[in-house]
């Protein structure tokens, strides 16, 4: 019986230095089923997944001031975000503005980036949180009670949240339901989430 080689989705996820996050997956679809694809596409696609894998509890919203993370029909905004800059070949970005997740004086640190780049083995799909200062952990030396908070609950939930969609999309793309293996990847240094 014939079986599909699993689709590998690549991640890394640390406390740098100066206490802000930096997450990276990423994974390499075969250029047939990619064709198509832009950091654009990929980013609405993921807006349109938070919503539905959160059950509209999080309801990313277009602004003009930019995109939000809207707790339900509310005014409250989880993360605030620029509106999106495609100014990059390859990238499309949203740079972080403010929320109720995020230090208050670190508000315009931090981007969501939705990448799509050829490379010699196919074309690579990442997304990237880089910078992002969270409230949770509190300013640049977080306790370790702080630091195991956010590492069970918000980096949690991003890295599952983050892996799942790309599954979803390798698998919607493919219209395969190809195993997945997860392989963690240094990209940069810092303290492992």
């Amino acid at each position: 019986m014939f079986r599909s080689r699993p689709q590998t989705i690549a991640c890394q996820q640390v406390l740098e230095e100066d206490s802000s996050v930096f997450s990276i997956q990423w994974s390499v679809f075969s250029p047939d089923i990619a064709r198509g694809l832009t950091p654009r596409t990929i980013q609405q696609r993921y807006l349109e997944y938070i919503r539905s894998c959160t059950l509209t509890l999080i309801r990313p919203t277009t602004t003009p001031a930019g995109v939000e993370f809207r707790l339900l029909n509310s005014a409250i905004s989880l993360i605030s975000f620029l509106p999106q800059d495609d100014s990059h070949e390859g990238l499309s970005m949203l740079r972080i503005r403010g929320g109720v997740l995020v230090q208050p004086h670190q508000c315009h640190r931090g981007e969501l980036r939705f990448g799509v780049e050829d490379t010699p083995e196919g074309i690579r799909v990442s997304l990237l949180l880089c910078d992002f200062c969270p409230l949770i952990l509190g300013g640049p030396s977080p306790s370790p009670v702080r630091f195991w908070l956010y590492r069970l609950t918000q980096a949690l939930i991003h890295r599952l949240v983050t892996v799942r969609f790309l599954t979803l999309l390798y698998r919607d793309l493919a219209g395969s339901q190809a195993p997945v293996r997860l392989v963690r990847s240094q990209v940069r240094e810092g303290r492992p989430l």
